[in-house]
């Protein structure tokens, strides 16, 4: 097996000039391969180690083989149907099904489709490969030809195309990409992506994804009761993510206090004004704006040193816009903060909304996974009281993109809100129960089918499976903080350990390190995060993100959901971030 820290597939070089046909470590994996994934096994061997025709690296300048022996559709054995030779120089997309004799040409394409994509895949867990093969924007246009068409390429050149894209993608299932929420590669839901893609279908009624629509039924509802509503009562939808599925709740709050809206427009209701932290995700004033409330009838709630809403003053402000004659109708708290990982305290948001009969949402995009943990999950003490809760599983729970979740306690409230009646698509006279025609609750008409990846991976992994994955990566934050806390050249933007998996902090160059707290200081610290990370970039080894807040200067937010991340990756960020810093 690889050395500790080397990364289970890394058998060759990144450029692939090594020489993996003399490697014994390669023939031991390639033989457990094999014998546990059989056919996969034998495919990604003959893929990576030339027992079979080896593809050009993805995005190379030479063109893959143009000829392979195309499989048979039939369903003899054994086949003694002839294999003819499949030239994608001269065949085009026309070729394919549902073209006449279109199996075999496509049967041939999409397995070498396939084998891109398992190389991209093997690839990504590779630590010897880079993060991201980093170019300008003009040098990628000045490189390829990306621009459309009239006339139809043939299919060597689409799979070139696909090779060509994957060679400039990052790599965001690496165990070293860190730059996003979003993190990981999971076999299981990717799988599901592709069957999803597969079938191709819609989720606005019954009639034409019986399967998709029972499990976001079913998936909804464990939600619900996993949030702590009765018997998981309530409704919800997934939707295209997180500022969307607050956009909802916004819409749906302003609809239960004054349901004419829906008919008559904002005319017809008083000035309404809503609540978020000062640290809240910006995709609130944007829904305010979509909604015609406007950004200005957003109020920032101060927070304390921590990023935490702060209860006072919530209440305060709350009072002020009564006294100006102002309605308030909705107060948003977060459960995890982007930057900081805050978590608003819930109880006590509950409390006043309560009393004032206001409209209680979390923003729980972030912090949601949090509650699959029971060793994590009474940071979000208070939740139940919430009227709704966005929930992102494409973040901490690791779902592939998009998987966000929109939960109501109050059921029918949504129907009610969005329904426009459509009788085209609900009709009311079908042979099955209408409850679940679920589109008319949605404001989009078509929507995907984003529900199976996550059910398919709680089936895989069970609710176990997503804590042990939550509580690592909380672990693993709690590790780098414990070892930069007092390490010379970090300097914490807060103090105490992090409540998830952010961790904020400065990293201060030798340079610096004898210079007072002043200004200039401050103007320099603000220009290291950016080099760093520019320099990260060029040289793809990894990716962390960094910004100001407030009145601090760039520092690095760190955060880690990739099930894949070791300590040992977490070490390397923390050397990384020297090596490429030490000199400004």
């Amino acid at each position: 097996m690889a050395s500790p820290g080397s990364g289970f597939w890394s058998f060759g070089s990144e450029d692939g000039s090594g020489d993996p046909e003399n490697s014994g470590t390669a023939r031991a994996w390639c033989q457990v391969a094999q014998k546990f994934t059989g056919g996969i096994g034998n495919k990604l061997c003959a893929l990576l180690y030339g027992d079979a025709e080896k593809p050009a690296e993805s995005g190379g300048s030479q063109p893959r083989t143009t000829s392979r022996k195309a499989t048979c559709a039939c369903n003899q054995k054994p086949c003694n149907c002839p294999k003819a030779e499949v030239n994608y120089a001269f065949l085009h997309a026309t070729d394919l099904l549902p073209a006449c004799d279109g199996e075999r040409p496509t049967l041939a394409f999409l397995q070498d489709v396939m084998d891109i994509l398992l190389q991209y895949v093997v690839k990504s867990f590779d630590r010897s490969t880079k993060v991201i093969d980093f170019h300008y924007p003009n040098e990628l246009l000045q490189e390829y030809n990306w621009e459309l068409a009239d006339q139809p390429q043939n299919l060597e050149e689409i799979l070139m195309h696909c090779q060509t894209t994957l060679k400039y993608a990052i790599k965001t299932g690496h165990p070293r990409y860190f730059n996003q929420l979003s993190t990981g590669l999971d076999m299981v839901g990717l799988a599901a992506d592709w069957l999803t893609s597969t079938a191709n279908t819609n989720m606005f009624t019954y009639e034409i994804a019986p399967v998709f629509v029972l499990l976001e039924y079913v998936t909804l509802k464990k939600m619900r009761e996993i949030i702590g509503w009765p018997g998981g009562s309530g409704d919800g939808i997934f939707s295209p993510g997180g500022a969307i599925s607050n956009m909802y709740a916004m819409l749906i709050a302003r609809f239960k206090m004054f349901p004419e809206v829906k008919e008559k427009g904002m005319a017809a209701v008083p000035r309404l004004i809503a609540f978020t932290s000062e640290h809240s995700h910006f995709s609130l004033k944007k829904g305010a704006a979509a909604l015609g409330i406007g950004t200005d009838s957003v109020i920032l709630i101060k927070c304390d040193e921590r990023g935490k809403m702060i209860p006072s003053d919530l209440e305060r402000r709350i009072l002020e816009a009564k006294q100006k004659g102002f309605v308030p109708f909705l107060v948003s708290a977060t459960a995890g903060t982007t930057v900081y990982g805050a978590f608003d305290p819930l109880l006590a948001v509950a409390d006043i909304c309560k009393k004032y009969k206001i409209w209680m949402h979390v923003d729980a995009a972030w912090g949601g996974g949090l509650l699959m943990s029971r060793k994590h999950k009474w940071k979000l003490s208070g939740v139940e009281r919430a009227n709704s809760v966005t929930w992102n599983p494409h973040k901490m729970m690791g779902v592939p993109l998009q998987c966000s979740a929109l939960l109501v306690r109050e059921e029918g409230l949504m129907q009610s809100c969005n329904q426009m009646h459509a009788s085209y698509l609900f009709q009311q006279d079908k042979h099955y129960d209408l409850s679940y025609d679920t589109g008319d609750k949605a404001l989009q008409c078509g929507r995907h089918v984003d529900v199976f990846k996550l059910w398919l991976m709680w089936r895989a992994k069970g609710t176990t499976g997503f804590e042990a994955h939550i509580d690592k990566c909380l672990e693993l934050a709690e590790y780098l903080y414990n070892i930069i806390k007092n390490r010379e050249g970090y300097e914490m933007v807060f103090d105490g350990k992090p409540q998830h998996t952010n961790v904020c902090f400065w990293y201060v160059p030798p340079s610096l390190r004898v210079l007072d707290n002043n200004e200039e200081r401050m103007s320099r610290l603000s220009k290291v995060a950016p080099v760093i990370k520019a320099r990260m970039m060029e040289s793809g080894t990894t990716m962390v993100s960094y910004q100001p807040l407030g009145d601090k200067v760039n520092f690095f937010r760190m955060v880690i959901s990739n099930p894949a991340a070791t300590h040992q990756d977490i070490d390397f960020l923390i050397e990384e971030i020297e090596r490429l810093g030490q000199d400004l």
